[in-house]
Parts: structure tokens; C-alpha cells; sequence
């Protein structure tokens, strides 16, 4: 699989329901070095967890510039808020830069609407350190997660 860099045009497209099963395909590629770290890689437990939380309506496709997809976001407002989850990438595309190219779109969106971005990440998952990269601050932890917000840039 030939995936971009960062300096690659990347672009998006609507998520449909349809997306759900290739969507899950590529959210436990992402996840699960992470979750067999901590003991909880299980793959019907993921599937409900995606599948209770998936919202199509805010979901983009990350497509290469071949049109090939690589990952996926969901980016929606949520109590005041708007609320970064399901963001992953195919193994191969992970260490390029384009999580950080699909990251600054999402910024610049927020910073657009004056809206902080809140998302939480799995205690033991390298994503944390990316997100303090891009100006995330930890709010709150529970057993398993580190919740995150990062303020508008023109707050």
C-alpha cells in the first residue's frame, strides 16, 4: 500500500452507514497495539463500543490523494463543545505527518467556531503525547481514559 505524506493532498468525504464495517476494520488495526499493551484488546467488546458511539452524519473518510482510504474522523458538537473521536489510520499511514495534516484541519475548524475540542484517548495509548503536541491539555482521568480539551486559538 503506497501512502502519502503529509505534504500529500489529503481529502475527505462524507461517511455513510455503509462505512461502519471497513471504518471497524481500520479502528482495530489503529487500537490494537494499544489495547493488548493494557490487557483489553477484545474484538466483540470493540465492536460495540464503535458501534454504540459511531455518528455517520459527523464522520469524514481520510482519503490518500489516490482516493484510497486511510482512516477516519468523527468531528461533531456536543454539549458546547466539539468532540474529536474515532480518529484513526491505517498502520502503514501512521508516522508521516498525516495525522497531524487531518489534525490542523480539525484546529482550524474549531478555532473557526470558537469552540473548544474535547476528546479522551485510552491511558496507555502513544495518541496522548500527540495531542499535548497540538495544544491538548489533560481535564480528567478514569480507569481506563485520559479526557482532553484543547481551547480555541482565538480564545
Amino acid at each position: 500500500m503506497a501512502i502519502a505524506d503529509a505534504n500529500a493532498t489529503l481529502s475527505f468525504a462524507p461517511a455513510r452507514e455503509a462505512d461502519f464495517e471497513r471504518l471497524f476494520e481500520i479502528r482495530l488495526l489503529a487500537m490494537r497495539p494499544s489495547l493488548e499493551r493494557i490487557g483489553r484488546f477484545d474484538p466483540e467488546q470493540a465492536r460495540a463500543r464503535f458501534r454504540d458511539s459511531f455518528r455517520s452524519q459527523h464522520t469524514r473518510l481520510v482519503l490518500a490523494p489516490t482516493e484510497q482510504l486511510i482512516g477516519c474522523v468523527a468531528f461533531g458538537p456536543q454539549d458546547g463543545a466539539l468532540l474529536l473521536e474515532h480518529f484513526y489510520l491505517v498502520p502503514e499511514a501512521q508516522g508521516h505527518g498525516i495525522g497531524s495534516s487531518v489534525l490542523r484541519q480539525m484546529l482550524a475548524e474549531a478555532d473557526a467556531t470558537g469552540l473548544p475540542i474535547r476528546l479522551d484517548v485510552l491511558r496507555e495509548s502513544d495518541a496522548r503525547r500527540f495531542y499535548e503536541r497540538h495544544g491538548f491539555a489533560e481535564t480528567h482521568r478514569d480507569e481506563f481514559d485520559i479526557y482532553m480539551e484543547r481551547l480555541p486559538d482565538n480564545a
